[in-house]
């Protein structure tokens, strides 16, 4: 039996949560696999209280993980052998989102290089008719093997 590699694991996860990542932190998350593409992922996240701030709105450091996460889930899709590391993570708050509200997370590789990629992601209300944030990341390339 052929083994799959990491874009047509994502691939065949559509319609279900991603339950193949190696991080803990996405397990909690528990997002939603909405599509998958070499670089370019969306996934759908259900705000619950546990991600509200005391406004009752999704906190904005939740926002920038969701970011952080499904950035890192894109170079995941890219089958390097190596692990890349956050640099920075850049973030615009446009609108809220509440809880129960379900929010769908898009990636997009800006620039990929032999040791660094610049990549955004956009994070909308489950319509598509509002932005809630957008940011952009820069990763490194490490010595880890993957």
């Amino acid at each position: 039996m052929e083994t799959l590699n990491r874009l047509e694991q994502l691939q065949q996860s559509v319609g279900r949560e991603f339950a193949l990542s190696p991080s803990p932190f996405t397990h909690w998350l528990k997002p939603v696999v909405v599509s998958a593409d070499e670089g370019r992922i969306a996934l759908a996240y259900v705000i619950r209280h546990d991600m509200t701030n005391p406004a009752g709105t999704l906190h904005g450091g939740v926002i920038a993980a969701i970011m952080d996460d499904i950035i890192g889930a894109s170079v995941f899709s890219l089958n390097e052998t190596e692990f890349f590391t956050t640099i920075n993570n850049v973030v615009d708050y446009f609108s809220a989102a509440r809880e129960g509200d379900t929010v769908i997370a898009r990636t997009e590789m800006i620039k990929r290089g032999k040791q660094f990629i610049n990549a955004q992601c956009e994070i909308w209300n489950e319509a598509g008719t509002r932005l809630i944030a957008r940011g952009y990341s820069n990763l490194f390339k490490t010595n880890v093997k993957l």
